[in-house]
């Protein structure tokens, strides 16, 4: 028996048996690694309270029941882990029996799908819209030979009745064909990017651009900041299309900051290796320009963020947004071969960053040389904290691939646990700022207090400076999200070898 467990032990697959009270009577090493819990923390405790949300406790009781009706039973279920995180699982259930064959327990094998569903839901997001977009294109195809006519006979009305009052009239109308055209043209810029001349742009003065109209036209209480990287690289690009993604994001930003705020644009060069784009959909290996729009407003909530691009959907009152605006910025982005990301956090700010491919070959070879060329680890043991699955996965293959060996902890308290057992071995500590339990600028400082001497880099999706003035004195550098392996080995190695 001994034997057996050793085994499961070294399975892949969480394993645990439960009797048909639902309590616990096995749980392997994996099930250990995926939930957070000990076999002596949960044997002998009910399964159903301990993975299951209240509104879904219902869920096991019918499985149970399909189980010892048909001897087993496959399909996916929505766990807890013991630091709060939602889980999605692969679960395999086979009811077991004892001597004389009357049901005794159940066996359950879960398999940890939660990453594959994530990237599941970005691809079926991807055919909807190209589904919406074809359907969008067609509508407005229509709908502008509707108003092209009435557009035409306004023009003529307004020469034939030349009366005031019939010139108020006229002129309404004309407002209101003007604001369905401009509906239109938003609608087939969402549905095919609206195919202009592509040229190469220098994004250089595509933010200065912007930056002028904002200064001009916001408000005095939002003050305007502009980060601009030498030597950029070149786009190919629609100027107009460009213009009119990054007002989007300007005027939204404006928006969210009715008291007044910072906005800052920021535009930079980058490549995107391989872990980064197996962890973006949309991503190719390469150079890109990033331009980031940051506003220091109300933040996105959550259930908003899940929504945001969907066409029609918005947040404005009634006529004052037609739920266009970050549709038609998401079509254009990718017709340009580009993507976005979005980090918020409600009452915090929030920024989009928009990915666009670069042209210059020169500078693709340049930076796949300096890829080429990057700083290795000898063996020295980092500690990986982050809350996201796919983050420390990833992050924690690119470490073991350049000479590194990892540790990973899913939130601060996690982290301060693993760094007292390993204290002598950990030189440095790899922090996401944003965590449940202990957060990683509780959890930094607790570090702190331990070792006052360990080096530690903060890792987030905000700005750099929020999050600095926050974790003051208790980080030796600071990781944009969503970092490239190049920037996160570069990072760790100036750190590791600063006086």
């Amino acid at each position: 028996m001994r034997e057996q467990a050793a085994l499961l032990d070294k399975a892949q697959d969480a394993i645990l048996v439960r009797n048909l009270e639902g309590s616990i009577t096995y749980w392997n090493k994996s099930a250990q690694r995926l939930y957070g819990w000990t076999a002596e923390e949960v044997v002998s405790k009910n399964v159903n309270e301990l993975l299951y949300k209240k509104e879904e406790s219902s869920q096991p009781n019918e499985v149970q029941k399909s189980v010892i009706e048909m001897g087993e039973w496959s399909g996916e279920l929505h766990h807890v882990t013991k630091d709060g995180r939602k889980i999605t699982v692969e679960s395999r259930w086979t009811l077991m029996h004892d001597n004389k064959g009357k049901p005794k327990s159940i066996l359950v094998i879960n398999t940890d799908i939660t990453g594959r569903k994530k990237l599941e839901e970005q691809f079926l997001r991807a055919q909807r819209m190209e589904s919406i977009g074809t359907l969008a294109g067609g509508i407005a195809h229509d709908i502008n030979n509707v108003l092209a006519p009435i557009m035409l006979s306004l023009d003529l009305l307004k020469e034939k009745f030349p009366d005031d009052e019939s010139q108020k009239l006229i002129e309404i109308l004309d407002r209101s064909a003007q604001r369905g055209a401009s509906l239109i043209k938003q609608v087939q810029s969402f549905a095919r990017g609206v195919e202009g001349e592509r040229i190469p742009l220098q994004t250089a003065h595509l933010v200065s651009e912007i930056r002028q109209i904002a200064k001009e036209t916001f408000p005095r209480s939002i003050e305007i900041k502009t980060d601009i990287q030498k030597d950029l690289c070149t786009i190919s690009g629609d100027a107009t299309q460009l213009h009119q993604v990054l007002m989007n994001l300007c005027v939204n930003a404006r928006d969210a900051m009715l008291d007044g705020g910072i906005l800052s644009i920021s535009a930079e060069n980058i490549f995107i290796d391989e872990n980064f784009a197996h962890i973006n959909i949309e991503a190719r290996v390469g150079c890109y320009i990033v331009i980031a729009v940051t506003d220091t407003g109300t933040g996105i909530p959550p259930k908003i963020m899940d929504r945001m691009f969907e066409p029609f959907f918005t947040t404005k009152e009634h006529g004052k947004g037609t739920g266009l605006g970050l549709s038609t910025t998401l079509g254009i982005v990718k017709s340009h071969g580009g993507f976005i990301n979005v980090y918020s956090e409600v009452g915090k700010g929030t920024t989009f960053r928009v990915y666009l491919p670069a042209i210059t070959t020169t500078e693709t070879q340049k930076a796949e040389e300096t890829y080429r060329e990057l700083p290795t680890g000898h063996g020295e043991l980092i500690l990986v904290v982050d809350d996201e699955d796919q983050i420390r996965d990833i992050t924690s293959s690119a470490l073991g691939t350049h000479g590194y060996r990892v540790l990973t902890a899913s939130n601060g308290m996690e982290a301060i646990a693993l760094y007292e057992q390993n204290r002598e071995k950990i030189k440095l500590v790899l922090m996401d700022m944003m965590m449940p339990v202990m957060d990683g600028v509780a959890g930094s400082r607790k570090l702190r207090e331990i070792n006052p001497e360990l080096k530690i880099i903060a890792a987030s999706g905000l700005t750099e400076k929020d999050k600095l003035t926050k974790a003051a004195g208790t980080m030796n550098a600071f990781l944009l999200k969503p970092y490239t392996t190049e920037k996160l080995l570069r990072t760790i190695y100036e750190v590791l070898n600063a006086e």
